[in-house]
């Protein structure tokens, strides 16, 4: 398993691409996927609204996780980092952060390389490019 984490519009699926050979058309979008396909999915885009679609449709996002972690274990997952900031004041907001953060330690800590990307600019936090 593999992560990229970072804010909104940070270049993410761009070094994905780069780094693991991977087209963005092959990429899984949390946004509009199925559920299921996720399981089988080489590379899921935007993770952090799954787990928005999931809190929306009354399934637990940790448990899905664990769930994605237990079956894809060579996939890559994309997500915004969402934690920064005020803290929102409606309480469903503060749900789907708290989820999101945990579903993201759990991601984290099953992946072998996690990648935070600034402004295009990928730094290993966990693990290293392997070549060949």
């Amino acid at each position: 398993m593999k992560m990229i984490i970072g804010g909104a519009y940070q270049g993410k699926i761009g070094c994905a691409t780069e780094l693991f050979g991977i087209d963005e058309a092959d990429m899984v979008n949390g946004n509009t996927c199925d559920f299921e396909e996720v399981f089988s999915a080489v590379c899921i885009k935007s993770y952090h609204k799954l787990i928005a679609k999931l809190l929306a449709e009354g399934v637990d996002p940790v448990q899905f996780t664990k769930r994605l972690c237990e079956t894809n274990k060579d996939v890559l997952v994309i997500m915004d980092e969402i934690g920064c900031g005020i803290v929102p004041l409606v309480k469903a907001e503060r749900v789907r952060r708290e989820a999101t953060g945990r579903c993201g330690c759990m991601i984290a800590s099953e992946s072998d390389t996690v990648i935070r990307v600034i402004c295009g600019i990928p730094t290993y936090i966990k693990g290293a490019l392997r070549e060949g």
